[in-house]
């Protein structure tokens, strides 16, 4: 994630370079180094160089490093000529680079190529089985294609080789959950709070699919992860704090006849409530109203 002092930097270094005052390569390096996409500003500056042979030459080794910025940086603004001609360049500087396949691949997904793509990954993937970057491409065109359950696929077998990668983990939830298959998502969840147990977000987003999928156990389980959703906030996580409140309320529906406990303490809910309208009256004091209505409603 790019710090605040980062991107100040990146963008005082953007507009000097905007402003002809210098400094393209600099920007370049900094775009790659910061991990951003600046694609328009990339072409840009980055073609500005490629094209005059004397800055081209001052570079050394890192011209091909550039060549490939800019063919990515192309295929993202689909200047497709720029890119091909970028790559065609490196095929022909490292005819053997598997790098270089995967750009081609890249450009022939750009086209809109999908068979010849997955022909050139396949390829790829033949004589570098764990190349995670040509698995990932091979996902990301599944889910461009609007195929989601080969997406589910192709990220399964990828997390049977690389089972650490939490955004995968990340990914292949909220794939499920879009596909409302919740048993599933609340899996990668649960693994995801198992490698990375103080993020917030993976407890909030297993609490979610616990609430949705209902059930007296799956809702005390939900309010639970609401409740340490909140904890690990410092009492700070709105959603978490309704999280709790329509737990507490749906438990209490689920468990009319049952034994006392089974049955939920109101004071949880109470401490939530005080929370919200607390929350409600700092920054947004016009729909206080409307939240009392609604904390009231989920007592009834």
């Amino acid at each position: 994630m790019v710090s605040k002092t980062e991107e100040t930097q990146l963008n005082r270094l953007e507009n000097q370079v905007d402003n002809g005052g210098g400094g393209a390569w600099e920007y370049l390096c900094l775009v790659r180094k910061l991990k951003v996409r600046r694609s328009e500003k990339v072409l840009k500056h980055g073609l500005s160089i490629l094209n005059d042979p004397k800055k081209r030459s001052a570079l050394g080794p890192e011209e091909w490093t550039l060549y490939e910025q800019v063919a990515i940086a192309a295929m993202d603004c689909q200047c497709l000529d720029v890119a091909k001609d970028c790559i065609k360049v490196l095929m022909k500087k490292f005819p053997e680079s598997k790098r270089v396949g995967r750009l081609n691949g890249m450009l022939l997904e750009a086209k809109g190529s999908w068979a010849e793509a997955e022909k050139a990954y396949s390829s790829l993937l033949e004589d570098s089985p764990l190349d995670q970057v040509i698995h990932k491409r091979r996902i990301s065109m599944a889910k461009a294609q609007g195929n989601i359950s080969e997406a589910i696929e192709l990220l399964n077998k990828y997390l049977e080789i690389f089972m650490a990668d939490h955004e995968a983990w990340r990914e292949l939830a909220e794939l499920h959950v879009s596909l409302q298959m919740y048993k599933q998502a609340a899996f990668c969840y649960e693994e995801l709070i198992l490698s990375q147990p103080t993020v917030p977000l993976y407890h909030l987003a297993y609490a979610d699919v616990l609430y949705t999928l209902g059930g007296l156990e799956n809702l005390q389980t939900a309010q639970k992860y609401y409740a340490s959703t909140i904890d690990l906030t410092g009492g700070k996580n709105t959603r978490a704090l309704f999280g709790i409140c329509l737990c507490t309320s749906a438990i209490a529906q689920v468990s009319k006849g049952r034994n006392k406990e089974d049955k939920e303490s109101p004071e949880l809910q109470s401490l939530a409530a005080t929370a919200l309208e607390k929350d409600y009256k700092q920054r947004a004091a016009d729909k206080l109203d409307l939240l009392t209505r609604a904390l009231r409603s989920l007592k009834n």
